[in-house]
């Protein structure tokens, strides 16, 4: 097997198409703007919802789940790259951040 392709928060390119797999509730309280929302429980069965990109950058909280993610999408196809650190380190870095009551925290 491959290493998992995996980059930092700080080499995610400002135009990344990202991919968060964290739970609803997570979502909700903080997300990278402009991300697609796809829990990782629910991957298999809403592939289709999964945003074109070269690559998909796939993050959530702190780079397990999306690790996981990341290998599932690429063994079906797709080119992913896991985000290291997940929104913990997005948020650290300064990276945009939005959610749905206009005050976003990492959960």
């Amino acid at each position: 097997m491959s290493e998992l392709p995996e980059v930092a928060v700080t080499e995610v390119p400002a135009d990344a198409v990202l991919l968060d797999v964290r739970e609803d509730d997570e979502w909700a309280a903080g997300h990278a703007a402009g991300a697609t929302h796809v829990p990782l429980p629910q991957l298999a069965e809403r592939l289709a919802e999964v945003p074109e990109g070269d690559p998909v950058y796939v993050v959530c909280r702190s780079g397990g789940r999306s690790a996981k993610a990341t290998e599932f999408l690429n063994a079906n196809g797709w080119d992913a790259v896991n985000v290291a650190g997940g929104m913990s380190q997005w948020a650290a870095a300064g990276k945009p951040i939005e959610s749905a009551s206009g005050t976003p925290e990492i959960i």
